[in-house]
């Protein structure tokens, strides 16, 4: 049971208006669980590789003025401040310069889903979500086969 590419099977819209980039896995879990319990086993205590990938992007990218993971008076769950919470769904995320981006944690039956919505802003933001997209398909599916370990 590895994560798997998906479609999205939200109304992007309503969590993201105007995304214009959206994408999912999904992994199916040995036990039930509800969304809060999921995003918190993803996002708490990322690998050491990841961390280093983030670090990287905050250095690069302060020098233009965007905003690192931890730039929100929201709490958080690991690096990424809490939108809206529900025992279906969580919703992290923040809007910057260059693009807003969420990360939505849905959990139906057994299945845990991870989509990741995008607006980008002008050309910085085309530029980012290129530049970051390996990595992406790196982190999400590292992330899932997280949230199956209690």
């Amino acid at each position: 049971m590895r994560p798997f590419p998906t479609t999205p099977a939200i109304d992007g819209q309503s969590v993201l208006p105007g995304a214009d980039f959206a994408d999912a896995y999904a992994r199916d879990l040995d036990e039930s669980i509800d969304a809060p319990e999921a995003a918190r086993r993803a996002f708490s205590g990322i690998p050491v590789w990841a961390r280093v990938v983030l670090a990287l992007r905050n250095g690069l990218m302060a020098p233009f003025g965007l905003k690192t993971s931890g730039d929100s008076d929201r709490p958080h769950l690991g690096m990424f401040p809490v939108v809206s919470s529900t025992p279906a769904r969580v919703v992290l995320g923040f809007d910057d310069r260059h693009l807003d981006f969420r990360i939505v944690v849905d959990v139906t039956q057994r299945r845990v889903t991870i989509t990741s919505l995008v607006r980008r802003h002008g050309w910085f933001g085309r530029l980012y979500l290129a530049a970051v997209m390996p990595f992406h398909k790196l982190i999400v599916p590292a992330t899932l086969e997280r949230v199956a370990q209690p």
